[in-house]
């Protein structure tokens, strides 16, 4: 039976917060019981329901929960219906392909059929329900097999927009008029091919992991710490910094990194202050921000305080600068002349002399396949979307062959990992590009979740080799970034924003409206790290001798990719005063994937800046 406890981790870790807590657990309790729900299943379908009525906060309240057992009891109406429409068979064309291929027919199981008379005459080369002619059965499911995906009622349904043009809705309507244009002319309307550059330094494919020494872990932290103290100074805003140990009765100003006394997550009594051994002592100094109207830290946060220690064992702190100054990061290897050179420039968005022309996305982030099997529907879907809308650049974020996928768990396929990948997925990204021709281009990354890939962060890309098309299927490193006609994005697939949601502690003025996944996101760009957490958890396989190149944000990108578990958004982060703030395209697509039913993705175009870019988050 679900208990309080396991209802309200599972909360927790979609990112929730339950206000009246006990009677909320109470009432969620009660509904396991009478629904035969795990606390995993109650929560799916409170994020259904969630997403269904639009709800921008993420809290569970009270109020909220009668509309959402009306929601529980049509689910159960719906499931009890398709059962009893299961003796029905339809034949279609898709019988005479199973036929030819070998397959014995199951009398017992569904056909789906189309639902207008266009789509029966005009079929969908990428239609999801069209079998998998290698691995199509590695589940046990038959072609025939109506799953929770296929047989859902609506469509690439528009979440919302953002920006002053909305994108349309792919109904049917459109689908009527779509399908009787002849493949030609769609192939004609694809967009002007864009640039791309690939940037960063990543590890490379094959390269040597997992051989870090506690001397590499060292250094890459007293870097971090040095570099981040370089920016303070060259500022030339602050005070000259000193020794937070030592016992001083003036006001001082430090920089060092935030740390946990002890395991569990920080508390007011548990904040502790690492400074630089190369500057300073390098002690840790217990560190009191009750003074603060305002702050937010996690573990690993390089930061500057302002405030003072008269005893030499408390530094109490009157001002916490969380956000490095805006000039370039300063290399600790270059020599004098050269750093002092590099203080004075000033770290901008992206290339100003370059103009940004127009580039259109769509961006999507597994799983790309559902729960239930290995059919890999909703990249059928997607790919069938986009060669209807063709975007310049379909950005692709793993996992791909995700290694959470239950039948990967319990090794119930009957092929290799590299070969689920190849067929599944780089066999139909490469029936696309060729179909759509050498206008599109696909843009691949990795994630520490793909089964077929080396279990490391940093990540270097896939190893893809496939002639006469490497100029359109790009693989990158995770975290990676790239310039499309001088547009700059940066991407990273390890769910930051859930960890830094589990390890922040923050205070806010009462009565503030506070957007908190903002806040999350801009902790990335403030830190100039695709990862500033430290440590990381356990689950993560973190190499501190790749790590320090890898994550660093040289200059702030126009576009940022944060795929999460958390709620989808697009949001517009500033950085910076208000005047010459660098703003920045935070997305979070959500997943492709939500166990046997259907996610999001989003369709965005970049024009020139964050004013004229507009986006659609839009459920596949």
């Amino acid at each position: 039976m679900a208990t309080d406890e396991e209802i309200k981790n599972e909360f927790k870790r979609s990112g929730f917060t339950l206000v009246e807590e006990d009677e909320i657990l109470k009432r969620c309790v009660t509904l396991c019981i009478n629904y035969s729900l795990k606390p995993s299943d109650l929560v799916s379908s409170w994020e259904l329901y969630h997403l269904n009525r639009q709800l921008l906060d993420q809290t569970v309240k009270k109020d909220e929960m009668d509309g959402f057992v009306l929601h529980l009891q049509n689910e159960q109406k719906e499931s009890i219906m398709r059962a009893e429409e299961s003796g029905l068979h339809l034949y279609s064309n898709r019988d005479v392909d199973m036929l030819l291929d070998g397959v014995q027919e199951d009398t017992e199981e569904i056909v789906t059929t189309p639902t207008n008379k266009s789509q029966r005459l005009h079929p969908d080369p990428f239609d999801s329900i069209s079998r998998s002619r290698d691995y199509g059965y590695s589940t046990g499911k038959s072609v025939g097999h109506v799953t929770p995906f296929g047989s859902r009622i609506e469509k690439f349904v528009v979440k919302f927009n953002v920006g002053n043009v909305a994108a349309p809705a792919e109904n049917g309507n459109s689908n009527e008029i779509e399908n009787s244009e002849d493949d030609i002319i769609k192939r004609v309307q694809t967009s002007q091919r864009c640039s791309l550059e690939v940037n960063g330094s990543g590890p490379e494919p094959g390269c040597r992991f997992m051989y870090d020494r506690t001397e590499d872990r060292f250094n890459a932290l007293e870097n971090q710490i040095v570099r981040h103290a370089d920016a303070f100074a060259a500022s030339g805003l602050y005070e000259e910094q000193v020794d937070p140990t030592v016992a001083s009765q003036r006001s001082i100003f430090a920089v060092g990194m935030i740390c946990c006394d002890g395991e569990g997550h920080l508390n007011d009594k548990s904040i502790l202050l690492q400074s630089s051994a190369e500057r300073t002592s390098g002690q840790r100094v217990p560190l009191d921000l009750n003074r603060l109207d305002q702050f937010s830290i996690f573990p690993g946060q390089i930061v500057g305080i302002e405030g003072q220690n008269p005893s030499g064992h408390y530094l109490t702190a009157s001002k916490l600068l969380d956000s490095v100054p805006l000039t370039r990061a300063v290399d600790v290897d270059l020599p004098p002349a050269k750093r002092q050179n590099l203080d004075q420039e000033v770290l901008v968005p992206a290339e100003e002399s370059c103009e940004k022309s127009e580039v259109s996305f769509i961006i999507a982030s597994g799983p790309f396949t559902t729960s239930d099997n290995l059919l890999f529907e909703p990249l059928n879907e997607l790919l069938s979307y986009a060669k209807r809308k063709p975007p310049q650049l379909l950005v692709l974020l793993g996992p791909f062959v995700d290694s959470e996928h239950p039948e990967i768990k319990k090794g119930a396929v009957d092929a290799t990992f590299s070969e689920i990948f190849q067929v599944e997925v780089l066999r139909k990204l490469q029936d696309y590009v060729e179909f759509m021709g050498s206008e599109v281009r696909v843009v691949l990354v990795p994630s520490i979740r793909d089964a077929n890939h080396d279990f490391i962060f940093p990540q270097p890309p896939f190893d893809i080799h496939i002639p006469d098309l490497e100029h359109q299927m790009t693989s990158l490193s995770n975290p990676g970034t790239f310039e499309a006609n001088q547009v700059k994005v940066g991407c990273c697939t390890v769910d930051v924003l859930k960890q830094l949601s589990g390890e922040e502690m923050s205070k806010n003025p009462s009565g503030v409206p506070t957007d908190r996944m903002s806040r999350l996101a801009s902790h990335l760009l403030r830190q100039r790290s695709f990862y500033p957490l430290y440590p990381p958890p356990e689950s993560l396989p973190y190499d501190s001798s790749l790590a320090p190149k890898a994550l660093q944000i040289l200059s702030i990108p126009d576009i940022l990719l944060l795929p999460s578990d958390m709620r989808y958004f697009v949001k517009i982060l500033s950085l910076g005063e208000e005047e010459n703030a660098a703003k920045c395209v935070c997305v979070n697509p959500g997943r492709l994937a939500k166990g046997e039913g259907a996610g999001t993705f989003v369709e965005l175009t970049y024009k020139g800046g964050p004013e004229s870019m507009h986006a659609s988050i839009i459920s596949i």
